[in-house]
């Protein structure tokens, strides 16, 4: 008999403040090296990757500070909730991360997936905007939204 699945459960964990920071590319789904703690609080929810970002180590990925906390059935210590997760990619993706990170550009993580089989990281290489760009995005957001307004009570 196939187990259920819980209806609480998030499909994913977001990052929600990577679009608002940075101009952002094609994005790269790859896996994480985690513990089994780790896993089973993500599938629970108990993740987040705010402030967190990939760098590049001995021509290896790993994530740095994003938080994995632990719950009451789940000890996640400390120093390991923020630790320093390796990230598992092709060597021809890794090569292309690295050469965009020479270029001056960042790799964000912008969802973790927990919804199959397997924990995947969607990650994806950007520009930090400075803070014109973000008032021009919120202004073009709000135009937007003041259009589709009056579109709406126009019919």
């Amino acid at each position: 008999m196939p187990k259920k699945k819980a209806a609480n459960q998030p499909k994913t964990i977001s990052n929600r403040r990577a679009r608002h920071d940075y101009e952002l590319g094609d994005s790269l789904v790859v896996g994480l090296q985690l513990s089994g703690a780790e896993t089973k609080s993500l599938r629970m929810g108990h993740g987040h990757l705010r402030g967190a970002y990939v760098t590049v180590k001995q021509a290896e990925l790993f994530l740095i500070n994003a938080t994995i906390a632990g719950t009451n059935g789940i000890p996640i210590s400390e120093s390991d909730q923020t630790r320093a997760r390796k990230v598992l990619a092709k060597k021809r993706e890794i090569e292309a991360m690295v050469a965009a990170k020479q270029q001056g550009k960042t790799i964000v993580p912008l969802d973790i997936l927990v919804g199959g089989r397997y924990i995947k990281l969607r990650i994806s290489v950007g520009r930090g905007k400075k803070l014109y760009d973000k008032r021009q995005t919120l202004k073009a957001r709000d135009e937007k939204r003041s259009m589709d307004a009056a579109i709406k009570a126009r019919v």
